[in-house]
């Protein structure tokens, strides 16, 4: 039987819909179990929900373990065949609030900031160190186990595994499922099923290049003009809150697959001090992440007290973990949207770029699919996130604090609002307000 360690497992909600995945999954109901976190309260309720759910929903065929803090991690990790990654270094407090909190008093305004932007920059370099670890622990006492990683930043956090370590490393983000019928739910579209779709690009920027009905018909003439009339007229309702890609669709002709409240800070573009009312026009959400962590925890408290009660169940969710793992155990092909190592899979993208495509899963692991080229404006708006990923990388490898400055400047949004010596006092401030969440650099 498989062992499933989840690292970060604190993350209830997660844990629950990775794992309650795995326990409806014929081949991975007897699996062990091993959840490990640094935080003894948030692993003790997980442990109890994970057991609840064993006994609810999998009439308790699974084995659950738990392991506390770094003394324990390599037991947690000890014979491992798949480890999910769902890690947040620093947490919402005191990390995120600082990611946002500081750069507001340069003027710099954030949407998300967990994957690019000066926040996504500080989150990678929290969190690298803490995979150097893992990835140390891994290659000694499960070298053969894969790291499907769900934390961001992805691109940075997948590209450093896949560049740097030996472990075998997928990112897996939700964000490419939902791509195509979000886009058709938003312009009020229907289109017969199965959809044909090819997604390429990076993380939170993976371009919908081609999207057709279960009979072939080309969707995008129809999807081009909805799109200028959402823009133009408000004639879609829930357009109203994508308005950043259908502005994609407009001037460059595609659709991406992460949100707009993202994608409003991933360039140049939208979040403009010199033009406020482009937030209105975009319907843009300023600080949506923190609201967004408020949220969240304000829900897990009153879900708390059902969920340690044992009244817990679930259904399957479209996560790619449960799959991957039964593709690989059971020989069944199954195809996901993966992030890897880009080496000539996308011609007109750096070999040592993460990158976003289709991947053939089996016994014989996650093979990833040839692209091509990509249109060269998409291929250009993906580099300019691409070069502050790859310095992020290169700063957390090598402890320079120069490359830091450099990842920072070359970060669209940022350099769009702040100036070079601005740019160095912020990332000096982050430095410093992040303090032992960071190494030391020189």
């Amino acid at each position: 039987m498989s062992k499933i360690t989840f690292m970060g497992a604190g993350s209830t909600v997660f844990a629950k819909n990775v794992l309650g995945d795995a326990m409806l999954t014929e081949s991975l109901r007897e699996s062990t179990i091993a959840l490990y976190d640094i935080d003894g309260e948030r692993l003790e309720e997980s442990y109890i929900m994970v057991n609840a759910l064993n006994a609810n929903i999998n009439e308790g065929r699974a084995k659950v373990e738990k392991y506390l803090g770094v003394e324990k991690r390599k037991d947690a990790l000890r014979g491992a065949d798949f480890i999910v990654n769902a890690i947040q270094v620093g947490g919402y407090e005191p990390s995120t609030v600082i990611d946002f909190e500081i750069p507001k008093k340069y003027g710099l305004r954030q949407t998300i900031a967990d994957t690019l932007g000066i926040g996504g920059i500080f989150r990678a370099l929290r969190t690298i160190p803490v995979l150097e670890d893992f990835a140390h622990d891994i290659e000694e006492v499960c070298p053969n186990a894969y790291f499907l990683n769900y934390t961001n930043p992805m691109a940075m956090l997948t590209g450093y595994m896949l560049r740097y370590t030996g472990v075998k490393t997928v990112g897996l983000c939700h964000s490419v499922q939902a791509c195509s019928r979000g886009l058709l739910n938003h312009l009020h579209m229907t289109a017969k099923e199965p959809l044909q779709e090819t997604i390429a690009g990076i993380n939170h920027m993976g371009w919908l290049l081609d999207l057709r009905d279960a009979d072939g018909n080309d969707l995008y003439p129809e999807i081009r003009r909805r799109a200028a009339q959402a823009l133009e007229e408000d004639m879609y309702e829930n357009a109203r809150h994508d308005l950043v890609r259908l502005e994609y669709v407009r001037r460059f002709g595609y659709y991406c697959t992460e949100s707009s409240e993202h994608n409003a800070e991933y360039n140049c573009l939208f979040i403009k001090d010199k033009y406020p009312e482009l937030i209105d026009r975009y319907n843009i959400p300023l600080d949506e992440y923190p609201r967004r962590c408020i949220i969240q925890i304000d829900r897990w408290k009153s879900a708390k007290e059902e969920y340690l009660n044992g009244n817990v169940t679930h259904s399957k969710t479209n996560e790619y973990a449960s799959k991957i793992m039964n593709a690989i155990v059971t020989d069944t092909p199954y195809k996901i949207g993966g992030n890897v190592l880009n080496n000539g899979l996308i011609e007109n993208l750096p070999n040592e770029a993460c990158v976003e495509v289709a991947c053939l899963v089996n016994k014989a692991g996650i093979q990833p699919c040839k692209v091509g080229r990509l249109p060269t404006v998409l291929a250009a708006m993906n580099m300019t996130n691409i070069n502050p990923q790859l310095l992020t990388i290169e700063a957390a490898v090598t402890k320079k604090k120069d490359i830091i400055y450099q990842a920072a400047m070359l970060e669209p949004h940022t350099a769009a609002e702040l100036s070079i010596d601005d740019i160095v006092k912020l990332c000096d401030e982050l430095i410093e307000a992040h303090g032992d969440y960071l190494p030391k650099y020189h």
